[in-house]
């Protein structure tokens, strides 16, 4: 179907380019391409400006295989025929238009807020559909699912948790112990990020993304910086390329440590979950000795990096990084040979490749399904030297499946690291900023629209922007890989017992922050 522009990831195109067609022919276009292989990467409002309280749609699709984009948007509409019901990836996209803009996907099974709070969340649709003057019948507010039955029963937990702990509502209707299903409602973290974001670039736009989850800074930061060389056509010099990489690197192995150490905890397995806990610490320090950080924020700048190595440094992050690797790879073996893990953690939240894919999912949890997802190789940030790179995959797409994916990832991870040091260490050229490196402090292109794919630690993360007549932010789109995965927790839990939810919930480990935005 030619209703679509398409183009290479690392390409900013011109938004006039981009076919403008009607709400169904939209639909069609979307869904056709889905059956031949692509995926969704981003469904956003766009208002008009020169259209008052005017709205549009902007769709971004993906293919790997091919590293093309395909990009396209609507008229202005108060309405449109919903995809959700043969296209489930779109469901949150199309729940969170109707909750921003007033925009009703017709036909969609279960149109409620994503992020908003009860009241407010009422009070902004009202608002917009009168805006809009759509005739609509707005949903009460936090409506659950219910079965019926003598013998259901339901279980509410959260958003209030035990322990330091990020609040989400999770609402099970149980029949016994088994989980007919479960539904997660989120939204207490919701802090307008991308609206602070628009009319941007700004100085705080970089510090507001590295705090989008604050487990991924380096991810969003990676993100944004390169959204803004995309546009203004600045090439990172090749020593801030493996800096980056080794922030994103160290952010995986922290995280991928600390998840494993949390799926020990919850099978009863209590020596790596200790050990886990301390290890992550060491790598979350070599990140701090990288750039005066455990989290990486302040690491990247648009057109490069704002801190160095020295051969001496690189030579002590090496040693480091050795030692603690060898700690991690010895305290996650000892889990994966214990019979009462594996017991514990096999055929526990299954999904199946089907549901994986129909669902869009990410990153590890798409990996263990046995989808190939792996922006690293579909969308690569850069052309540093490194092996073919093979994502990491599994097949039965439970908790095992989720936990041998991330101990694969570490060892690739810790090479990878070694690797870039040592070319860090004896690379002659020391400069970490390319000359017109300003460009991207300035007014970017005008009417433009730009997308970086970034694999970070639980899956890729998406950036879109589109940049108005004067070269500011128009609308600033941010996708985190939870967003994708939340709906893939609900359904995996779906025939367990409702005591595997913690387990399932931690091979997950999904952001509250990062889909909350």
């Amino acid at each position: 179907m030619s209703t679509s522009l398409r183009f290479h990831y690392t390409t900013a195109v011109a938004f006039s380019a981009l076919p403008v067609v009607d709400g169904d022919t939209l639909g069609a276009c979307v869904r056709q391409l889905l059956d031949d292989g692509w995926r969704l990467l981003a469904l956003f409002g766009l208002p008009q400006s020169d259209k008052k309280r005017a709205v549009s749609l902007c769709c971004v699709l993906a293919h790997d295989a091919s590293s093309e984009l395909a990009a396209l948007r609507t008229e202005p509409l108060h309405n449109f025929i919903s995809l959700t019901p043969s296209c489930p990836q779109a469901h949150l996209f199309e729940r969170e238009l109707f909750e921003q803009w007033g925009i009703t996907p017709e036909g969609h099974p279960w149109l409620k807020p994503v992020r908003c709070i009860p009241d407010a969340a009422e009070a902004q649709a009202r608002e917009s559909a009168q805006e809009h003057a759509a005739v609509q019948t707005i949903p009460p507010p936090f409506r659950f699912y219910r079965v019926q039955g003598e013998e259901v029963h339901e279980v509410a937990v959260g958003p209030v948790h035990a322990g330091v702990i990020e609040p989400g509502h999770f609402r099970f209707q149980c029949y016994g112990e088994n989980v007919l299903h479960l539904e997660v409602a989120l939204g207490y973290q919701h802090r307008g990020i991308e609206a602070m974001l628009r009319n941007g670039p700004r100085a705080r736009c970089l510090p507001v993304l590295e705090c989008t989850a604050g487990d991924t800074s380096v991810g969003h930061a990676t993100a944004h910086c390169v959204l803004l060389e995309r546009l203004t056509g600045i090439v990172v010099p090749e020593r801030s390329q493996l800096l980056r990489r080794i922030g994103l690197e160290l952010e995986r192995l922290a995280n991928h440590t600390g998840d494993l150490g949390a799926i020990g905890g919850d099978t009863g397995f209590l020596p790596t979950s200790a050990w886990n806990g301390r290890i992550r610490g060491d790598f979350l320090n070599l990140t701090a000795a990288l750039c005066g950080n455990r989290f990486g924020r302040g690491l990247l700048t648009p057109g490069g990096a704002a801190y160095d190595l020295s051969s001496e440094e690189c030579a002590d992050i090496t040693s480091r990084l050795r030692a603690a690797g060898r700690d991690a790879r010895g305290a996650v073996d000892v889990m994966l040979h214990a019979p009462s893990v594996l017991e514990r953690c096999t055929g526990v939240g299954a999904l199946d490749a089907k549901t994986a894919r129909d669902l869009g999912l990410v990153g590890v949890a798409a990996r263990a399904c046995g989808l190939e997802r792996d922006a690293r190789r579909s969308a690569p940030l850069s052309c540093l030297p490194s092996e073919a790179w093979a994502p990491r995959c599994q097949q039965a797409g439970d908790v095992l499946a989720r936990a041998l994916v991330r101990s694969h990832e570490l060892d690739d991870s810790l090479r990878m690291v070694e690797e870039d040091l040592a070319t860090l260490a004896t690379m002659p050229d020391k400069a970490i900023l390319a000359p017109d490196a300003s460009k991207a402090k300035a007014n970017l292109p005008p009417n433009m629209l730009v997308v970086a794919q970034v694999e970070g630690w639980r899956g890729e993360i998406c950036h879109v922007a589109i940049t108005n007549d004067t070269g500011q932010f128009l609308a600033y789109k941010v996708i985190d890989p939870s967003f994708h995965n939340w709906p893939g927790l609900a359904v995996a839990l779906r025939g367990n017992q409702i005591s595997d939810f913690p387990l399932c919930n931690k091979s997950f480990n999904l952001s509250y922050c990062g889909h909350d935005l």
